[in-house]
């Protein structure tokens, strides 16, 4: 009986988790207020209460991002006029404008007809197409967010593999055929749907038949097909979040390094759109190969079939794979006006954003006043066209016919499909970052923490790295990505100039690694919707993305050392990591020439 009232006392206990969370954590941190210096203290609170609001999720995202505005001019931390103007920087027009933009593809379906296009390129053996379907969905990632990629791919990759191996639960099923050592099976199988094969059992030798298979064939190729079914789910949520990395607008923990640079170091102008892309795009490539070939291999997608041509069962059911993708693909029809229309918007939109300042040449943005013209401008400017400009042929004719029908006049978008596609939660959430770094700064908090990161002066540089990018990547497993790198940016800004090391060389890899949440359902919502579709274990995922953490954090290791340091001069510590406002305790600080950290050590 008492065990019975502990259970259900339990049970209501993690009814209300979130309130009490929400009653014990203010409760709990208030020891930080009075032990510590008091303008670091407070903001310690503040940036600890969010931080496992983010986490626990007891509050909406959102709403735990607003908390700045009250709490950080109430505690006497930074005034509210400080504080408000953070939700709206210039940052987070670029990232509006990339959603907008990203609204209209959806709109009108480009998406779609990019991703059928790519698979009828590639073909249809499952090492090719699950290349064609990360490919796809890595591309349509760095422009859309990781999440609507990830529900537009996953039913075009459940059609594609209806076709190629048939019914799911009748996969299922054969999966779990065991032939008996006895010798008198009587096993009853069901037909795939796509072979149309009625199977025979033959009770005198205990074989079940398929045009000569023996139960034992049947299992092992339905095993098969199991994985590679896998493989095709679980292909695309990582392909989406890798994808994202390669544009500034493609995730925000990128629009939150922009802006957190911008706020420490005003004179940094090495990172725009531009800039970023050089060299996040070939980081994104080198990385989605490695996942291809890791995934194809545990999958059953590499085997001798890749580059040999075989007339058997499953080239039959690839021609049916390939009829699906190609019938797909014609019920579009041809490209349309308002399709062609958003597609060169959409090509004009990423040229402006590349050619504005791309440091290696000269940009446009030197026809304008220095320093006016910012990526979100670009963004504004062609979103903005986007509100009117028509979505059918104009025709001079129309004006003279007087039998031609009055149709309202739609443009590409309207401002209520803006709304509903647009996650304004995500703006809030990117404000909310910029202000907490915004405070830690001002409060002097991050300088304090860097303080006490003198052991890590100790490790060499490019081992540092390493492991910024492992600890945020296994971090970002269990919370946000965004709410991630808003609680460790600022202490990393801190943490290079404490040891005098370009910030870059550690802000970079910090960001791009909040990106690799591979292992868990609950990591990201790609992950989360792949697995919501039932056919994925949490044992996949795991063993899966385990190894595609160890080759994200290899893959980034690489690209800092090699063409990130030529781009960035990330050998040197730069004029522009030395703030007016920098910590005394920060700036006095001498390496002897021994230590890792001196300037000339850096690999």
């Amino acid at each position: 009986m008492e065990m019975e009232t502990i259970s259900t006392f339990a049970k209501k206990l993690w009814c209300v988790k979130k309130q009490l969370i929400l009653v014990l954590t203010p409760l709990i941190l208030l020891p930080l207020i009075f032990g510590l210096p008091e303008k670091e203290g407070k903001c310690l609170y503040v940036v600890l209460l969010m931080a496992v609001f983010w986490c626990t999720e007891a509050l909406p995202l959102a709403v735990t991002a607003m908390l700045p505005v009250c709490l950080f001019p109430t505690m006497g931390i930074i005034p509210s006029k400080k504080v408000c103007p953070q939700y709206f920087l210039d940052t987070n027009f670029l990232f509006l404008s990339g959603l907008v933009m990203a609204s209209a593809i959806e709109e009108w379906g480009l998406h779609r007809r990019i991703a059928l296009k790519v698979l009828k390129i590639v073909g249809v053996k499952p090492a090719w197409l699950i290349l064609g379907m990360m490919i796809t969905s890595a591309f349509l990632s760095m422009w859309l967010s990781n999440t609507a990629t990830t529900a537009m791919m996953l039913p075009i990759a459940n059609a594609i593999l209806e076709s190629l191996f048939g019914d799911l639960a009748t996969l299922k099923e054969n999966c779990k055929v065991k032939e008996e050592t006895e010798g008198q099976s009587q096993v009853k199988l069901h037909s795939l749907p796509s072979e149309k094969q009625i199977l025979s059992i033959d009770g005198t030798d205990g074989m079940v038949r398929s045009n000569g298979r023996t139960a034992q064939e049947i299992r092992t190729e339905s095993e098969y097909q199991m994985k590679v079914w896998k493989g095709f789910l679980i292909c695309i949520p990582y392909a989406a979040s890798i994808g994202g990395t390669a544009t500034l607008t493609g995730t925000a923990p990128n629009l939150i390094l922009i802006g957190q640079l911008k706020s420490y170091f005003p004179e940094c102008d090495l990172i725009n759109f531009g800039s970023w892309f050089a060299f996040a795009f070939p980081l994104m490539v080198l990385f989605l190969i490695l996942a291809w070939l890791w995934i194809s291999f545990l999958y059953g997608g590499l085997n001798s079939r890749l580059c040999v041509k075989k007339q058997d069962e499953r080239a039959q059911a690839e021609k049916k794979a390939e009829a699906v993708i190609d019938e797909d693909y014609r019920k579009l029809g041809p490209i349309n006006f308002a399709e062609g229309s958003i597609a060169f918007f959409f090509i004009l939109f990423a040229v402006l954003l590349f050619t504005r300042d791309p440091k290696f040449v000269t940009g446009w943005s030197t026809f304008f006043n220095k320093g006016y013209v910012s990526d979100a401008t670009t963004g504004v400017i062609i979103v903005s066209i986007l509100f009117f400009f028509p979505s059918q042929k104009p025709s001079l004719s129309w004006w003279f016919d007087s039998r031609a029908s009055n149709t309202p006049y739609v443009p590409l978008l309207s401002w209520k499909k803006a709304q509903e596609c647009v996650p304004w939660n995500i703006i809030l959430l990117l404000g909310g970052g910029f202000a907490m770094a915004k405070g830690c700064e001002e409060s002097g908090l991050a300088a304090w923490i860097g303080a006490y990161l003198q052991p890590i002066a100790q490790v060499p540089p490019a081992v540092a790295v390493m492991f910024i990018t492992a600890f945020l990547a296994c971090f970002t497993e269990f919370a946000s990505n965004t709410a991630t790198i808003i609680i460790f940016l600022p202490v990393i800004a801190e943490l290079a100039m404490f040891v005098k090391v370009n910030p870059l060389y550690f802000m970079i890899p910090a960001t791009t690694g909040c990106s690799f949440a591979f292992m868990l359902p609950v990591s990201t919502p790609p992950n989360s919707i792949a697995f919501a579709s039932g056919h994925l274990l949490v044992k996949d995922m795991v063993k899966t993305g385990f190894v595609m953490n160890i080759l994200g954090i290899l893959s980034v290791s690489l690209a800092m050392n090699t063409w990130g340091r030529a781009m960035f001069s990330l050998e040197t510590y730069p004029d522009w990591a030395r703030p007016v406002n920098m910590s005394s305790t920060v700036t006095d600080i001498q390496f002897p020439s021994d230590s890792p950290f001196n300037l000339t050590s850096l690999p």
